[in-house]
């Protein structure tokens, strides 16, 4: 509290000023995500978040300790929206009555949105040598997708048991993974024509 403030004024500031510093955390965790996308992890340094933020390094020093803390951040955030993602996505979802492509359809475009309106998460999640804090963040949200992909595969293809569904959702997920930075790196018609792609081959492979 300033020498000018009253125990009052201070208080009525106090939240001001929390909601501006979450607004520079907001702002600068953005600015991360797009330079990850843009450069990869190893490349990315904290001058470089600064830079895209246009703050100083100072500045964004008073809200994160390292590229590491910015990191883990997004984590968090990533996996409060693959949380949402899934639920709106899986939960409750039925295939009853809806063919192979129709439910392709259901599960492929969230999850595309998802990566187009989260540009750094490839960036940080599709690393061999990911950090085991930043694994541990998204692994059960990413184990619950996983168990609902499997279910939904059992209820369109009766004809695998539980240990082929198993292994055609693992297969299913490496061929959405690679496929996604084709998707995100390219827009409109192109855009579209690499999501048509990527449902039909899954739909050929599962067929």
């Amino acid at each position: 509290m300033s020498a000018d403030e009253t125990p009052s004024t201070a208080n009525r500031a106090q939240p001001k000023r929390q909601a501006r510093g979450q607004r520079r955390m907001e702002l600068i965790l953005r600015a991360a995500a797009a330079v990850f996308a843009e450069r990869g992890y190893e490349a990315t340094t904290t001058n470089a978040i600064a830079a895209a933020a246009e703050i100083s390094p100072g500045s964004l020093y008073q809200f994160f300790t390292s590229k590491e803390d910015i990191a883990r951040s997004l984590a968090g955030h990533y996996a409060e929206q693959l949380t949402r993602t899934k639920t709106e996505t899986f939960d409750g979802a039925d295939a009853t009555g809806m063919s192979l492509a129709q439910v392709i359809d259901s599960v492929i475009d969230p999850v595309v949105a998802f990566n187009i309106a989260n540009p750094g998460f490839k960036a940080l999640f599709a690393r061999t040598d990911m950090p085991t804090e930043l694994a541990k963040a998204v692994a059960p949200v990413h184990s619950a997708i996983h168990g609902q992909v499997t279910r939904l595969i059992l209820a369109t293809t009766p004809s695998l048991n539980r240990s082929q569904a198993e292994h055609a959702t693992t297969v299913v997920v490496q061929l959405v993974r690679a496929m996604m930075p084709l998707i995100t790196g390219t827009q409109g018609a192109a855009r579209e024509k690499y999501v048509a792609d990527l449902k039909r081959l899954l739909i050929g492979y599962l067929a």
